[in-house]
């Protein structure tokens, strides 16, 4: 019940979830007592779900000296960080991110997966967490926790790219390197903004919703929400080449949509994508003074290439490099930035630096 719809977090279901390129993924939880959000609001106890792969190796103070974290995108998980398209391009042996180099560690954020979120019981009455938020409790989870004092890499997707971005900004050079895929280093407003507030309004709209203590999931405001995020998410010139007939087009559709509707709950839902309103890094971009490497995608609807924002941003942080990746049949949309034989090599070209 809590996936979320596929275009947006690509939580594809072919992967063992146990392993990536042969190498065991261990599952850990934290719990992070008297947990304070940036609104006020208080959790005794906020629990953040992990993934990891490979030895933490340590120096002669026993600090862990090659950790690397991976963020997720709205709605996913660390695991889905072990779905081939990801992991057998990145963690195998001599690959960018080879596991038996590094210690690899994939949260699953605030609200999302096995970590503390709304629907665990709280509903509403969850505290109304952002992504200041979530970057705290992956800070607590790191250096209280998990003995990491420094990273080797951030590398976030989507949401987790604007993790990355607020990491290098609010924890200056606690990140060595930062891979900010998928994502605009502005206030989320515009189009962004309303195709954000038009799945919240459609959930709340829905009667069975009741203020968010439904009985019956909100049928008719999931379905807008799975509507809204399908069109999100995709590639419209592969839509074009692979469906090119009304017909085609809309067997795909239906079939797509019985793959995503009904696994989310309406709650999670609301927060995920509301936590995004208080982000804006465009104020305080020269303060990211290690390498970045930041990737979009021509074909991403959410990011579009056309706002000049890139061009102005770059040059802004002195050590960044943005690739544009060019819209084809066989680029992903959105979801681009979790297919990594489109940037590995680029990305393998960062941790060489």
């Amino acid at each position: 019940m809590h996936k979320f719809l596929a275009p947006l977090a690509l939580l594809l279901a072919s992967a063992n979830p146990a392993q990536a390129q042969g190498v065991d993924a261990i599952q850990g939880d934290v719990t992070l007592d008297n947990f304070t959000f940036a609104s006020g609001e208080k959790l005794p106890e906020l629990k953040i779900h992990f993934t990891a792969l490979g030895t933490p190796q340590r120096d002669a103070k026993g600090d862990i000296t090659n950790a690397v974290m991976i963020l997720h995108g709205t709605g996913g998980t660390g695991k889905q960080f072990l779905q081939p398209q990801f992991a057998d391009e990145l963690f195998g042996s001599g690959q960018p991110l080879d596991a038996q180099k590094y210690y690899i560690i994939l949260p699953d954020n605030i609200g999302h997966g096995g970590s503390s979120k709304p629907s665990d019981g709280l509903r509403m009455k969850f505290p109304k967490y952002d992504y200041d938020d979530m970057v705290g409790a992956q800070y607590r989870m790191l250096t209280e926790k998990l003995g990491v004092k420094k990273l080797k890499l951030i590398l976030g997707t989507s949401m987790g790219c604007m993790h990355a971005f607020v990491w290098g900004e609010t924890r200056p050079g606690f990140a060595e390197k930062l891979a900010p895929f998928a994502c605009l280093p502005v206030e989320i407003a515009g189009q962004n903004r309303m195709w954000r507030a038009l799945a919240i309004d459609a959930i709340e709209a829905d009667p069975a919703w009741n203020g968010g203590d439904y009985k019956e999931p909100p049928a008719a405001g999931l379905r807008t929400v799975a509507s809204l995020l399908m069109i999100a998410g995709a590639n419209p010139l592969a839509l074009q080449a692979q469906y090119p007939t009304r017909a085609a087009a809309e067997k795909y559709k239906d079939e797509a949509f019985a793959r995503a509707f009904g696994r989310s709950d309406a709650n999670d839902i609301i927060y995920q994508i509301d936590a995004s309103r208080t982000y804006n890094p465009w104020p305080n971009l020269e303060k990211i003074t290690v390498p970045v490497l930041w990737i979009n995608s021509a074909d991403d609807f959410i990011n579009p290439s056309g706002y000049g924002i890139t061009q102005k941003a770059a040059p802004r942080m002195p050590r960044a490099k943005f690739i544009l990746i060019d819209a084809s049949p066989e680029t992903k949309g959105h979801g681009t930035h979790t297919w990594a034989k489109f940037w590995k090599d680029d990305l393998a070209k960062l941790m060489a630096q």
